[in-house]
């Protein structure tokens, strides 16, 4: 693989992808490199809220709010497994740095610190994760199941979760509707 990284760039699901885990998705890419990417599903929210994972961890808060968050599936893989996306303002034990404006955390402190109304300001929490092998998101990419757009937090933090494929897809200039469900091939 080339220097060329998807990191800090949103997966935008071609109306064509077949697989159901991944319909008109939006996966935010938090590490590509020469092993595979992984990434984070920002868009498909789930029945569970926060109060419900904060007390299967025996944590607990008295903030309304952060008791009614959402929850959402991040992707198949590892689906009891948690990911908080925040803006860097605090190192957490467990942080990554997707850009100097989004990080990703999956360590008890930060959900404690939650819980305890200290945490980060704008979260999204999501169970599981999405995975590629070695070579597998640039062969995806290439038989056009996906589109590629820089991020724009915006459309993580302040739009509800089904406005934000579209949202990413205008990000691109491209007018949703004008999407072909097959691609051609010359």
């Amino acid at each position: 693989m080339s220097d060329f990284s998807l990191v800090n760039h949103f997966l935008v699901a071609m109306p064509g992808l077949a697989d159901p885990n991944f319909h008109q998705t939006v996966t935010l890419i938090c590490v590509h490199n020469e092993e595979g990417a992984m990434g984070l599903v920002i868009n498909r929210p789930t029945d569970l809220r926060l109060q419900q994972v904060l007390e299967q961890m025996d944590l607990a808060s008295s903030n309304t709010a952060v008791n009614n968050q959402t929850v959402y599936e991040g992707g198949p893989v590892q689906r009891d497994h948690g990911f908080i996306l925040h803006r860097p303002d605090t190192q957490w034990n467990s942080t990554l740095n997707v850009s100097e404006s989004l990080a990703v955390s999956t360590s008890r402190d930060v959900l404690e610190a939650i819980s305890h109304g200290e945490g980060p300001a704008m979260t999204l929490v999501t169970l599981g994760y999405a995975g590629w092998g070695a070579g597998q998101l640039e062969e995806e990419i290439n038989s056009n199941s996906w589109l590629t757009v820089p991020v724009n937090n915006a459309i993580i933090f302040d739009l509800p979760a089904e406005s934000r494929w579209r949202a990413a897809v205008t990000e691109l200039g491209i007018d949703p509707a004008s999407l072909m469900s097959e691609a051609g091939h010359a």
